[in-house]
């Protein structure tokens, strides 16, 4: 009997491969764990973007232009919020708002995130289980060359703009002590094998490797451990993880992304069109497997999904 398979998700990019993923593995064969770093609070409302990406573009709600929010979504409550003065540059749409605020009631009451999080996927109708990285709090805050950012800040104000010198994460708890939460805990416990999707691996999948003792556990899986690349001919699918990687200090290529992850993962998907770093990187002792990584349409998002499972 095959053990489940772990996935490692962030934002859109991330969200993009779990819908392939959904449509090819049970819900009991596959463990969607995502980052909480970039949660913030906005208009005294728990935003948790990661989760809610992937649970409108599971529930196929997700508005697809914009990346973020619901599809068809009005903009009443945040267009009466700037009337009262409130800046408003961070975009909340009012189905939106409604999570959040149900999130935000939950939390006060002392109803983990992790249970909150069930509750809403099931009232989306989504069968696979959507769990948070952690219970804890923890903030990825981006330094730069003038100040210190919070996540929201760097990338919706400011569109990733500020130079980054370091990334680091804290907050309630901090992440020197925030633990895993217990359905990812019993994920680690659970699983052999693992995906890293094609997010950030800065901003989305680094602060879940940092949670208390998951990079050990992840590192003596004994089976495949995949990370799909990123970086497309020197650029990224999307966000700004190509201008980071430079700032950083990284090659912004499927090679930079394979040292990112030398040591974690033993295979990385790279796509067709970097089929000519496929000797390089093998020399680091990765298996390096070529495919179209760029996921357009949601036959583009399965066909990946169905390679991906043919690795193990």
């Amino acid at each position: 009997m095959k053990k489940p398979i772990l996935v490692l998700a962030g934002g859109v990019g991330g969200s993009k491969l779990i819908k392939g993923l959904e449509s090819v593995y049970k819900p009991k064969d596959i463990f969607f764990v995502i980052n909480t770093a970039d949660d913030q609070e906005f208009y005294g409302l728990h935003v948790s973007p990661d989760l809610d990406t992937v649970m409108y573009v599971l529930s196929d709600c997700a508005n697809s232009e914009t990346g973020w929010g619901i599809k068809g979504d009005s903009f009443k409550v945040l267009s009466s919020l700037k009337n009262y003065g409130a800046d408003t540059w961070f975009q909340i749409g009012d189905k939106d708002f409604a999570t959040h605020i149900y999130r935000s009631s939950q939390l006060n009451k002392g109803v983990s995130l992790s249970i909150v999080t069930d509750e809403l996927r099931k009232q989306f109708g989504i069968k696979h289980s959507i769990i948070p990285m952690s219970d804890d709090r923890v903030a990825t805050k981006i330094v730069t060359e003038e100040e210190e950012l919070s996540f929201q800040d760097y990338f919706v104000k400011y569109k990733c703009a500020p130079k980054a010198k370091k990334i680091i994460f804290h907050g309630v708890d901090g992440v020197e002590s925030a633990k895993p939460s217990p359905a990812f805990k019993n994920a680690l416990d659970t699983c052999a094998s693992i995906i890293i999707c094609p997010s950030n691996p800065f901003l989305s999948i680094d602060p879940i490797l940092k949670l208390n003792n998951v990079l050990s556990q992840i590192k003596n899986f004994p089976g495949t451990k995949v990370v799909i690349s990123p970086i497309v001919e020197g650029k990224a699918i999307k966000g700004p993880a190509a201008k980071i990687m430079i700032e950083l200090g990284y090659e912004p290529s499927s090679v930079g992304i394979a040292k990112i992850y030398e040591g974690i993962c033993n295979t990385i998907v790279i796509d067709k069109r970097d089929a000519k770093n496929k000797s390089e990187i093998e020399n680091m002792g990765f298996r390096v497997e070529i495919f179209d990584t760029i996921m357009i349409d949601l036959q583009k998002k399965i066909d990946l999904a169905e390679f991906l499972q043919s690795q193990f």
